[in-house]
């Protein structure tokens, strides 16, 4: 049987964004597991003291949240229902990120940049789970 349902151009550029997005993060991420210096030069010193602290569970955590969302802008790319899925599994992430964060401390070491750039990652994140679900409920995604 083949797919009959025609593409919408809009698929397509949700998931080249959702990739870019996604893929900065997992860049940031291996810059800063990597302890890449001139990366990290751009944090103060409490940042990277605050980085370095996180416990196992939470490093396990943000690789969630980051490799989650490349996964999903992949699968999205390749029309795959279990965008949706592993979209979701990165925000519940990112959530748990944020509420960590909240109570060790984070929020006051990272300030009103790291707030805002949080709720910028929040809406982006919900974008692509309401939108990567609503392509699963049109049949777009299979």
């Amino acid at each position: 049987m083949t797919d009959t349902k025609k593409v919408p151009w809009h698929l397509w550029v949700v998931g080249v964004i959702a990739l870019l997005w996604n893929g900065y993060g997992g860049y940031d991420y291996v810059m800063t597991q990597t302890n890449n210096a001139a990366y990290l030069a751009q944090f103060t010193a409490e940042q990277r003291a605050y980085f370095s602290s996180f416990p196992l569970w939470m490093e396990a955590v943000w690789a969630i949240g980051v490799w989650g969302g490349v996964l999903g802008a992949v699968l999205l790319l390749l029309r795959s229902k279990w965008a949706f899925q592993a979209f979701l599994a990165s925000l519940i992430a990112f959530a748990v990120s944020v509420v960590f964060g909240q109570l060790s401390g984070g929020s006051a070491v990272m300030g009103a940049t790291g707030a805002v750039f949080s709720a910028v990652i929040f809406v982006l994140g919900l974008i692509f789970v309401m939108y990567s679900r609503l392509m699963v409920r049109k049949g777009l995604l299979r």
